[in-house]
């Protein structure tokens, strides 16, 4: 007699997923395909939990909101920081919506270490997906869920008269770069989830990454204003990338100071960095 599943199990164990965990092939093509299956399979699993919790991408909106109607408007009238032919909020809104993405995605590690604790993350190391695919899914998700603030934020900045560029181009290449920085910042928090083990711990150390993270970048004063040692960490932080390319794509005049191509290579290079390392780690989670 079959025994029924718990609410956990179905979540983290669909009908599917036996048929995407298919026989492969050494077709290069096929496994590739095959790969890319099961990465959506864990995507998938990961934002069907917003159903039981939509009001969360809400909630993660407020900080933002609060920034651009409070500290934007205020400096656009002091006009305290040099943004040159851009008023500050314009400069600002990518900084923001940056903002936004990562604090999306720092604390999506905390979800693993509730897998450990339900049983879930057994399950997943049990079965064929490769590692790498595990991570992948989870950071994609990542994504997903950072497209949402997205939205929020071009409409909040519609609504302050911020400059928005609408070309079909531009706005796709903001879904672009949200989603890749959501899943780089999401890996990164995986990987701190992997190495400290427990919530206490987790939060503790997300609370100290974020603001740093954020004041460490372009996200609302250009990197020359700083000063010199903030100017070389600045230069490392994936985040200025980030909001570096979004300005460009999302405000008209807005123009990149290191250039679009380079702004992808840092971004994709420190997913692929970061998701070798986590593939690494994410066994370790379980012990």
């Amino acid at each position: 007699m079959e025994t029924s599943k718990t609410y956990q199990e179905q979540d983290a164990l669909p009908g599917s997923l036996d048929d995407v965990l298919s026989r492969e092939t050494g077709n290069p093509v096929l496994m590739l395909v095959s790969f890319i299956k099961k990465i959506l399979v864990i995507a998938e699993l990961e934002v069907r939990k917003l159903r039981h919790d939509p009001t969360e991408l809400l909630t993660r909106a407020a900080q933002p909101a609060l920034w651009m109607l409070i500290f934007g408007e205020v400096f656009t009238r002091v006009r305290a920081i040099p943004t040159g032919s851009l008023s500050y909020l314009d400069f600002m809104a990518p900084g923001i919506l940056a903002q936004s993405v990562l604090f999306i995605a720092i604390f999506y590690g905390i979800s693993v270490i509730w897998e450990r604790d339900l049983g879930i993350i057994h399950k997943f190391l049990a079965s064929p997906v490769p590692r790498s695919a595990l991570v992948l899914g989870k950071a994609t998700s990542a994504g997903v869920r950072a497209v949402s603030q997205a939205v929020i934020i071009y409409i909040l900045s519609l609504i302050l008269g911020v400059q928005l560029s609408w070309k079909p181009a531009d706005l796709a290449g903001i879904m672009v770069v949200v989603i890749l920085s959501a899943a780089l910042f999401s890996t990164f928090s995986l990987i701190i989830a992997c190495i400290v083990k427990t919530r206490e711990r987790f939060m503790g150390i997300g609370q100290v990454l974020t603001m740093p993270l954020f004041f460490a970048s372009n996200a609302i004063y250009p990197i020359s204003i700083m000063p010199g040692w903030l100017k070389a960490i600045a230069r490392f932080n994936p985040l200025t990338y980030e909001v570096d390319a979004l300005r460009t794509f999302m405000i008209n005049g807005g123009h990149s100071t290191y250039g679009i191509l380079f702004d992808f290579i840092a971004l994709t290079g420190g997913l692929v960095l970061l998701t070798f390392i986590a593939a690494k780690l994410y066994p370790t989670v379980a012990r």
